[in-house]
């Protein structure tokens, strides 16, 4: 089994601007899926998964960038359980094999196209590869082959991410895991 289909119920945290969250707990709006080429679990909606801390702090990181183009942002979170349905479970054996073969299966495609792979891009020097355009396609590259058969609901994975949290720590600041439910996928949002 390349996939996890257990019963599987999560909090996820999203990080968003307050009037939106006000609109979504009202039921007036739906949250909408991210469709950036950097998207580091491909497309869909995204949630912290346990974490509305670092949800916040996306958020206000986003507010901060929002303000240098004098654009009104004030930071919130939505909270959803999420039945995560069929899910590519980064963090099981199969499930990363999986991801394997449909990079190498893209490669092979997009070389006899003449296409060139995109590439995660490190910002920062940090190690962070913040913008994931190769992990992006990869993972719609994924769910647009497997949609033949039964698409999967969600992806989760576990990010190491941020500086070391004292010298020589194996433990980053900003570690997290993430998921990112795709827009087909009806949530409690």
């Amino acid at each position: 089994m390349s996939y996890s289909r257990l019963p599987a119920f999560v909090l996820g945290f999203h990080g968003c601007e307050r009037r939106l969250a006000d609109r979504v707990v009202a039921r007036r709006e739906h949250l909408k899926p991210s469709e950036n080429e950097y998207d580091w679990l491909g497309h869909g909606i995204y949630f912290w998964e346990n974490n509305p801390a670092r949800a916040l702090t996306w958020a206000k990181a986003h507010a901060e960038r929002a303000a240098k183009i004098s654009k009104a942002f004030e930071p919130a979170v939505v909270g959803a359980i999420i039945d995560l349905g069929k899910w590519l479970d980064l963090l099981n054996a199969a499930s990363i094999d999986l991801v394997e073969q449909a990079y190498e299966h893209m490669k092979r495609v997009r070389d006899k196209e003449g296409v060139p792979l995109p590439s995660n891009e490190n910002l920062s020097g940090n190690g962070d590869y913040l913008l994931r355009k190769l992990d992006c396609a990869v993972i719609n590259f994924l769910h647009d082959t497997s949609a033949e058969d039964e698409p999967f609901d969600s992806v989760r994975a576990a990010f190491v991410e941020g500086g070391p949290i004292y010298k020589n720590a194996g433990f980053r600041r900003k570690n997290h895991i993430q998921i990112c439910v795709q827009p087909t996928t009806k949530s409690s949002a």
